[in-house]
Order: C-alpha cells, then structure tokens, then sequence
C-alpha cells in the first residue's frame, strides 16, 4: 500500500508541475497506408485543382495584386499557377520549427518527428458537471488557461479555449492573450478575426520576447480557415501578412464538411484541403520565404440526413492518413484532428469517438493537434471534465509514441530470470522494484480497484473524479514566475488599447 501511495503521489505531482518534455519526439513510424499509385492519383488531383480550377482569394486586392506580380494567372479573383511552382514555394518553409515559450523549458518543436497537443479552440458554450452549459464568459476561460498550463500532458495553450463572450468581441483577443501570456508560460496562439487584432497579438508577444528575439524566432502563430470550397478570405490572407510578415507562424485548415464544403467522397476532399492549403502556404512564401507554415486539415463526414457533422467515423478517419502522407512528401508540418464527438456530455459516443479521432491523428503524425482535449457537441461547447478526460488519455498517446518498445538491456529483464524459480513471482524481483513506478502508463482517472473499494470510495464515475481533479488542480495553482516590468507593459498596452476601441458585440 505505501509503494501504491508513492506512486499515487508521484502522478498527482507530475499533473501540477511541467512536463518531463515540452513535446513529443516520435519514436513510431508513421503509419503509411496509401501506395504510390493512391499517392500519385490524389497528387494529380492536387495539381488538376491549382492550375485548372483554381483558388478564389477574395475581398483582398492586395493579394492579388502580389499573385498578378509573381505571375500567376488571375481571372477576377479565382487565382491559378502552375503546380511546379507552388510546390517550389512551400519547400521555402521549413519542415520543423520552434516555437518559443515564455518559459525556454516549454519550448515546442513542430514538424518532423515532433508532436504537441494543444486543447479545443473556438467553443461558445462552456460545460460542467455543477455548473451545466451555458455561455463562456471570463472567468471559465481563465480557468481553463491554467489547467492547460498545469496539465503535463498538453504542451501548448491555443488561445480560445472557450469564448469569453462577456466580454466585447472587440476587445476579448486583449484579455485573452494577456491571461495566457500571465497565468501560463506555455506557448499559445493569437488572434486573427481581423487584422488589427492579430498586430495587437504580434504587438504584445514583442513585449515579451523582444523585438530581436522575434525577428529570427516564431513565438506566436496565427490559426486561420479557409472557406472551403475553394475560397481565401481576406481574414486569411491579412493574418498571413501580420503573422508571416514579421517571420512568426500561421497554421492553414481548410475546414471541409464531406458533402457540403467539398465532395461526398474522401479522395476529392482530401485533394481540395491539399490544394487551399498549399495555395496559403505558397502565398505565405511570397511574403517572406521560410515564414514558418503549418499544413491543416479538418476533414469532417456528415449525416445526409440532418446534414450535422460526424466525429469518429471512417472517413475522416482515413483522411488523416491520407493527408499525413501528402503532408510528408510537400515537407510540411501537419495540423488535424483532435479528440473529437458530436456527443454533449462526456458519455460513451464521446469516449468512442474521441478514441478513434485522436488515435488516427497519433499514427498518423499530426505535428500539432488543436482540439486535443475538451472538444464537446462538434466544437460548440468546451467541457471542464472532458477537458482532464481527454488530457488524461493523452498521456498514454504519449508513451506510445515517444517510447515504443525498448529491448534495451533493462528490458530484457536477464537478472529477474535468476531470482524467479519457475511457478514463482517477479512482484518482489530487483528488476520490479527498479522499475514499478515507470513500468506501465497508469492514468490517473481510470479506477482499476476491485468493486469493494470503489463502492467504499463512492462509486465515482470518471465525470465525477474528473470534476474534483480539476478542481483540485485549481486550489493548487500557482502562476509562473514572470518579469514584473513586462507584465507592467503588457498590461499598459492591453488599457491603452481598451480605451481605442469601442465596444463591439459582433
């Protein structure tokens, strides 16, 4: 029992302190299940779409003014170019980068063997256990930055883990960015709804890091969509401009609902999220080659019924392998899937759902996946429980993909053979007492006791025992030590430009 309490110890304090690495540097292989002919097939499609059909880049004069002077062809604002070229531009953007943490510990590296989970972005709603659904408002999003920070297994902050809707739209990107930049040291995001919010994030994570720091380092990144089909907005493109400009990152999803945004069939949408992605990638270049870019894709099916999105099924399922795969050949970071449900409380379709979004977005090598944890009613609401469900799964993602299976000596385990008769034991082997506290990923929210013990413990569900460990981790909290001159000028410039803006509730 006292071994079992240590253990039980040593996780409580691994789920409030920093992670053992920032990131996950993958040890699998990805898996690949498309052959060369598939791969060339959907290729094809890709280039077919970028030279015939062509990208809308709409109500932004500017950039096809710079497509017009690169040479592309231009008719009205449908933007064609050769293929060849296009792919020349996204091989300026490197395959990996850093991403700088206020903390140089939390640092990620994005692309390549690399992998770093971030929670749910977007949601208006906010749910939990006590609290039932209802509108996100400050107070939930200032929570949620902290679990986010003190939970080991998520290694970026996002920016909008719910929307702090009582707050003005014109003014919540300010009070947003300024509680990840103080309550976290973690990297994040920032905002991009339009551009003079995303100079404001650029702005304030020059407070941070320093205008040199910044000028030969991405420490902000931009998260933007593109309006599938076949369509850049404005949005898009002044985001790439802010972000990309000043040689920081910007992260590309077409966001594809099968049957509506693009093709019923897998294949055809796969290939039109590659195409607008790399149209944004290549734009991105034009701008300033080696900007850091990331390749997104989020793929969902849809009932031809109601016409509702769907989570955890095959199709989107299939196409996180298929665009790892395209993503690969380009030399691209990748972006997608998450822990995704349409389910509205943290029951069975969500568990089965998330399991099978997020395990086919491990193997198949997301670099950064949004919507790792929390994601509730197809991304319309954030729950608090699923949020340290999901992060408490994550873990075990973790120890696959960063340890796989070790046949060093340790592991073969010779000396426990000579201790051990045969009919014996290995619970009291030297080699057990080295290792029982590693040996196996023990999430902390499962309940492997026997029944007695659990009825004597209340009979907790997971929701339950999920909805004490976040508030536990909230009454331990501590903010991250943080220069006080800085925060002083972050705050000064978060007033400064409170009083510029008038309040605005869309």
């Amino acid at each position: 029992m006292a071994r079992r309490a240590r253990a039980s110890r040593a996780r409580q304090t691994a789920e409030t302190g920093a992670p053992a690495s920032p990131h996950i540097q993958r040890r699998l292989p990805f898996f690949d299940p498309l052959d060369e002919e598939q791969i060339a097939t959907l290729e094809a499609q890709v280039d077919w779409i970028i030279q015939d059909v062509g990208i809308a880049f709409r109500d932004d004069p500017v950039a096809l003014d710079l497509w017009r002077e690169k040479g592309a062809r231009i008719e009205d604002d449908i933007v064609r170019a050769d293929a060849a070229w296009i792919r020349d531009l996204c091989a300026k953007a490197p395959s990996q980068f850093t991403q700088l943490a206020r903390n140089p510990e939390r640092s990620v590296i994005i692309g390549g063997p690399h992998q770093v989970f971030a929670p749910i972005y977007g949601a208006p709603f906010v749910r939990d256990l006590e609290g039932g659904r209802r509108y996100g408002d400050m107070d939930s999003f200032e929570k949620l930055v902290k679990l986010a920070y003190l939970h080991p297994n998520l290694h970026h902050t996002g920016l909008v883990i719910v929307e702090p809707c009582d707050v003005p739209v014109s003014k919540r990107h300010l009070d947003m960015l300024f509680a990840h930049m103080t309550l976290s040291d973690k990297p994040h995001l920032g905002a991009i709804t339009e551009m003079s919010r995303a100079q404001d994030s650029v702005d304030m994570a020059e407070i941070v890091f320093g205008a040199d720091v910044m000028e030969n380092n991405c420490v902000i990144m931009g998260n933007v969509n593109t309006n599938s089909p076949l369509l850049v907005d404005k949005v898009v493109t002044e985001a790439i401009r802010t972000y990309c400009g000043r040689g920081q990152g910007i992260v590309v999803v077409p966001f594809i609902l099968s049957g509506a945004m693009g093709p019923v069939s897998t294949a055809a949408s796969v290939a039109q999220a590659m195409a607008e992605a790399m149209m944004c990638c290549a734009y991105a270049q034009m701008i300033r080659p080696g900007a850091p870019f990331v390749l997104g894709n989020f793929l969902s099916s849809m009932s031809l019924k109601s016409g509702a999105p769907t989570f955890g099924m095959p199709e989107p399922v299939i196409s996180n392998y298929a665009i790892g795969q395209l993503a690969r050949r380009v030399g691209l970071p990748l972006r997608c899937g998450g822990s995704l449900t349409a389910s509205k409380i943290e029951d069975a379709q969500a568990a089965y759902e998330s399991a099978d979004s997020m395990h086919s977005t491990m193997l198949a090598g997301a670099n950064f996946v949004l919507h790792s944890a929390g994601w509730l009613e197809g991304g319309l609401c954030t729950g608090f429980e699923k949020l340290i469900m999901d992060a408490d799964r994550l873990g075990s993602y973790q120890k696959v993909l960063s340890q796989g299976l070790d046949t060093g000596d340790e592991a073969l385990a010779r000396d426990a053979y000579g201790e051990v008769a045969p009919g014996g034991h290995f619970l009291g082997s030297g080699h057990t007492m080295r290792n029982y506290q590693t040996a196996f990923y023990e999430p902390a929210l499962s309940d492997s006791e026997n029944v007695e013990s659990w009825e004597e413990g209340g009979s907790k569900d997971m929701r339950r025992r999920a909805y004490e460990r976040w508030n536990a981790m909230l009454d331990a909290y501590e903010p991250p030590a943080m220069n006080q001159g800085v925060r002083e000028e972050l705050a000064a410039y978060v007033a400064r430009r409170k009083e510029e803006l008038p309040d605005a509730w869309y």
